[in-house]
């Protein structure tokens, strides 16, 4: 395993001894809750940090929150787009469970052989997100960046699906910039989205309080400031497949807007009574960016589409320098703020875990599996929809178009930490595996009432029964 190259990390075991939520206290010095920053890149691959043992993408910040806190390196977004992921983070529920799996407002795909199923078009104001339980537990929310759970890209105050009617009391919004801005500089607004937020900690620095700051940084259009980006044009490396100097130029705007949050922190005596969560949406788009040893990337249920970097930080109570094997997965996020804050989530379905006494101490997960459906086609094209479950080291995807037409494979099966890339398919190797695996994903499915693919009238059809 690769250790970041300043302050090596001692490994953390998984294993299946499990510990009770609120293990940990759940209190910041003095009493009072924690402040709780959680700060989302969008698009950024498990490869751009720089504690994954990467030297290219410089990333200073991102690792100083590795290496004052725990860093995950198997952490999993729970959808390989932004949407699904950014409303599990939100609810801590599964894209499937919301029947929100694409990103809004997503694509119907005439003429594709299955019929894509249809889905909600916002964050359904039903559920109870993150922001509205800490406000109930005396927190002031703020949303500084990218929403994406609304039908449409604009934002009106007070409009429904939009982020105050969702528990927000601060909201400051932007959107992509114009593709036409190639050469400008901080066209992602992240001198603004970070100016905000530091507004937003200094204002409220005597209460409790969530900062939400969700970049644009990296999703295209890839616009940075030419200057910038000739840096890593000529950095050598740059021809190799993983790296894009213009993404690695947007990327240390961002990483540098990171430090002003946790400078900010440091300055007004707040970091130890604040939890610092960093992670990527999905992973990024592999005709940009490879995402090397992954095989895959954005929009696809290979590891490339769905493995992203996560870390965390609250000296004090989340160990230093620590990297941990743990799998983990979006909607963990959700359950670890809330039983730092005090929350009670016994109303919820048991689609994530706290990860708090882990964090503190050390304690292993409970032994789970990690679920995703991903019922849809996408613009980035080369991939098929299916489903997918980790369990163990084996990961299974169940390709739709497979299943249900009997075009082409109907599931395949990898040892992911013998072959980290699915290079090799053991299907057909482990045949009462795949059937387990199967049937193990299908009563999932089930459980959430997931939003199924039917063939497209007229279509041949036929369903291959389960493990076939």
């Amino acid at each position: 395993m690769k250790t970041h190259n300043i302050n090596p990390f001692e490994m953390l075991a998984f294993g299946a001894l499990t510990t009770a939520p609120g293990a940990v206290a759940a209190q910041a010095d003095g009493g009072i809750p924690p402040n709780i920053v959680i700060i989302v890149a969008d698009d950024m691959g498990w490869n751009q940090v720089g504690y994954h043992g990467g030297a290219w993408y410089e990333t200073p910040n991102i690792d100083r929150i590795a290496r004052e806190g725990t860093a995950f390196t198997q952490a999993y977004a729970a959808a390989p787009v932004c949407s699904p992921s950014r409303a599990a983070l939100m609810t801590g529920k599964a894209p499937a469970r919301l029947h929100l799996t694409d990103f809004i407002p997503g694509t119907a795909w005439e003429g594709r052989a299955l019929v894509t199923p249809k889905m909600e078009q916002g964050l359904p104001l039903a559920e109870k997100t993150i922001a509205e339980r800490l406000r109930e537990r005396g927190y002031i929310n703020g949303l500084f960046g990218k929403w994406h759970l609304a039908p449409d890209y604009d934002y009106t105050p007070g409009r429904p699906m939009d982020p105050e009617s969702q528990g927000f009391d601060v909201v400051f919004h932007v959107r992509k910039p114009s593709p036409k801005k190639l050469d400008e500089p901080d066209a992602h607004n992240v001198g603004a989205i970070t100016g905000h937020a530091v507004d937003f900690i200094q204002a409220n620095r005597d209460r409790p309080f969530f900062c939400y700051i969700a970049h644009n940084v990296v999703h295209t259009p890839l616009v940075e400031e030419s200057l910038l980006t000739a840096k890593y044009a000529n950095k050598p490396g740059a021809g190799r497949a993983e790296n894009n100097a213009v993404m690695a130029a947007m990327i240390e705007r961002m990483d540098a807007g990171i430090g002003r949050i946790l400078d900010t922190l440091d300055r007004l005596d707040l970091s130890r009574r604040t939890l610092v969560v960093f992670i990527s949406d999905n992973g990024n788009l592999e005709q940009l960016q490879s995402q090397h040893p992954f095989r895959g990337g954005k929009a696809s249920l290979w590891q490339g589409g769905l493995r992203v970097p996560m870390c965390a930080r609250w000296p004090g109570k989340v160990r230093a320098g620590m990297l941990s094997d743990a799998p983990t997965i979006t909607q963990d996020v959700f359950f670890t703020v809330l039983d730092a804050a005090g929350c009670d989530t016994s109303d919820l379905p048991p689609d994530g875990v706290s990860l708090l006494a882990h964090l503190s101490t050390g304690a292993a997960l409970p032994s789970r599996a990690l679920y995703w459906h991903y019922p849809h086609y996408h613009q980035a094209g080369g991939f098929q929809p299916g489903s997918a479950i980790r369990e163990g080291n084996h990961m299974l995807i169940e390709w739709h178009e497979g299943a249900l037409l009997g075009v082409g494979p109907a599931a395949s099966l990898f040892d992911i930490s013998a072959d980290p890339g699915q290079q090799n398919d053991l299907a057909a190797q482990k045949p009462e595996l795949v059937v387990r695996l199967r049937a193990k994903l299908a009563q999932w499915r089930r459980d959430v009432s997931a939003q199924e693919m039917l063939p497209r009238e007229g279509g041949e059809w036929r369903l291959v029964p389960s493990g076939k």
